[in-house]
């Protein structure tokens, strides 16, 4: 994908004038980036600039100084934040990091253009404040589902959101992975998974869970 392509999917290029859709194009750049690559973290690139994903997959997460990680939320192709430009929303102080969950491909537009087009263009400023309102609106959702949900209901619902995405009745996921992306340890999933497998819900292959009872999961869910 190129990177005018990329940037006629932001909501707010149609309200650019040409001038500005030249500038944008000018100053956005697109970056191939491997699998558990760091994307952004502001202890070490504080303003990267804002960032669309075109093809692949990033988890924004926050780590411990022990090493522990809460991921937060999951941006997939089609996507875009704001929160890799702390520099332009100066109140973002959280230190969020980001890691490609597989090789991915993200449109970048540099920090100084995106504060330049944020401060000239209302709906440029729209975008940038909506995206950030979003990005945190999920991550109080997350929180409230460590904080008030079973977990069995959090994997349940993990394992649902994931075929559904992927179109299938697979995840092609290694446990270590699904702990990642449901804030737990891998003993935990592993035990939760093997309850799961003995009641007819899911069949656990090599890297791979496979849903039996997709209904099954939806009232477990709730």
């Amino acid at each position: 994908m190129e990177v005018r392509d990329c940037l006629e999917k932001l909501p707010f290029w149609a309200e650019l004038s040409d001038e500005e859709r030249r500038f944008a194009q000018r100053n956005s750049a697109m970056r191939r980036i491997d699998a558990g690559s760091l994307v952004y973290s502001r202890g070490h690139c504080a303003c990267v600039g804002m960032v669309y994903v075109a093809k692949g997959s990033v988890r924004a997460y926050l780590m411990s100084s022990e090493g522990r990680e809460i991921t937060l939320f999951r941006l997939r192709s089609g996507d875009s934040c704001v929160l890799t430009a702390a520099c332009v929303v100066k109140r973002i102080t959280v230190d969020i990091h980001m890691t490609a969950e597989e090789p991915s491909e993200l449109m970048v537009m540099n920090a100084e253009a995106f504060a330049s087009l944020t401060e000239g263009n209302i709906h440029a400023r729209c975008f940038l404040y909506e995206s950030a309102a979003e990005s945190f609106s999920s991550v109080v959702s997350t929180m409230e589902e460590i904080l008030f949900s079973g977990f069995d209901r959090r994997l349940a619902a993990f394992l649902l959101a994931e075929t559904e995405r992927e179109g299938g009745s697979e995840i092609r996921m290694t446990q270590s992975r699904i702990a990642e992306c449901v804030n737990s340890a891998r003993e935990v999933v592993t035990r939760m998974l093997k309850q799961f497998a003995q009641k007819g819900l899911v069949e656990l292959k090599r890297g791979q869970v496979k849903l039996l009872d997709p209904d099954g999961l939806r009232e477990l869910a709730k």
